[in-house]
């Protein structure tokens, strides 16, 4: 298929619409991630809908001594990306097409939300991004937005964001894409040498981690549920593989097993250990927190959450995240 190269507003809404349009928005430097959110958006939007990709390095989103101008460009290799991926269109419009006044004096302001983890890491940082899909959901118009999931909280956001500011189109979050070896796909993964990528593995080393402790633990409260409250039942969790809750039958009977404590004790470890290697890993934060807001979540938590992790490692600096779902009676989501 032929995939359009469009510099301005103008000539995208110029084009002649039959079908839904869905837009995935990218700064660019394209890769398997971004390959698989156009896919999933040329089988939603169909034959007779367009699919548009934006390539636009946002200004807004970089924060002092971040890698603005180090973030790579790489427009003809996107463009052939994104064709052989099924978008119809590539819109990569220039600063001043996005920002013709330069630098808005009004922004969208991502409220608290905005300043937990990444937005505490980074301040103003989710300013910038709402600020820049606001403007290109009004620039491409589209009836759907496909976003990853690696950036839960910017998903999350983003969601916000449309639903009370009544934007009229639909979100949908794409999970994340891993490389053979479990590291998340990000342009940044190109900076890595190959010592330090062997450090940065313990990122989703650490989110494996905690997903496994938590498929135990669901495992671990199925069970327990099917025996009576007595000494079979501590039994009956030892059997499992779980003899230290067994140690004491009645704190067995009464307690919910490890919960989101030891869902983060285990990531924990994985990171502590990371922290030793050459390069180190530094750990930004470790967080398990309830999407809908980004605050971390209790012990007696039940229901959806995300296990979030950021770290440097040498000059880079990395993303992660698994969802969980805690009381489910039934292993990680």
């Amino acid at each position: 298929m032929t995939t359009t190269l469009l510099r301005t507003a103008g000539e995208l809404h110029a084009r002649a619409r039959a079908g839904r349009r869905a837009v995935v928005m990218t700064m660019g430097a394209l890769h398997e991630g971004h390959a698989t959110l156009i896919r999933t958006a040329r089988g939603i939007a169909g034959p007779d809908g367009e699919v548009v990709v934006t390539v636009f390095v946002n200004p807004l989103q970089f924060g002092k001594g971040e890698d603005l101008d180090r973030y790579p460009r790489t427009l003809d290799s996107d463009i052939e990306l994104a064709r052989q991926s099924g978008a119809d269109v590539v819109f990569a419009p220039s600063v001043d097409e996005v920002y013709p006044g330069g630098e808005p004096e009004v922004r969208i302001t991502a409220g608290p939300m905005g300043e937990r983890l990444e937005g505490s890491s980074r301040p103003g940082h989710f300013d910038g991004m709402l600020t820049v899909v606001a403007k290109l959901l009004h620039l491409t118009r589209p009836d759907l937005a496909l976003y990853g999931q690696k950036d839960a909280q910017q998903l999350a956001l983003i969601r916000r964001m449309v639903r009370d500011l009544n934007f009229g189109v639909e979100i949908i979050g794409v999970p994340t894409v891993r490389e053979e070896d479990g590291l998340a796909l990000s342009s940044r993964n190109r900076y890595l040498s190959a010592a330090e990528r062997r450090t940065a593995l313990s990122l989703s080393g650490a989110l494996f981690a905690g997903q496994d402790r938590h498929a135990a633990q669901e495992a671990l409260r199925a069970r327990a549920r099917e025996v009576p409250a007595t000494r079979a039942r501590a039994e009956a969790l030892s059997a499992i593989g779980e003899s230290r809750a067994a140690a004491d039958t009645h704190a067995v009977a009464t307690a919910v097993p490890g919960g989101p404590a030891a869902v983060r004790a285990a990531a924990r470890q994985v990171l502590d250990e990371a922290a030793r290697l050459d390069p180190p890993l530094a750990l930004d934060y470790l967080a398990l927190v309830d999407p809908s807001d980004f605050t971390e979540i209790g012990d007696d938590f039940t229901g959806d959450a995300v296990l979030a992790v950021a770290a440097r490692v040498g000059a880079t600096r990395l993303i992660d995240n698994i969802p969980l779902t805690f009381g489910s009676f039934g292993a990680a989501s």
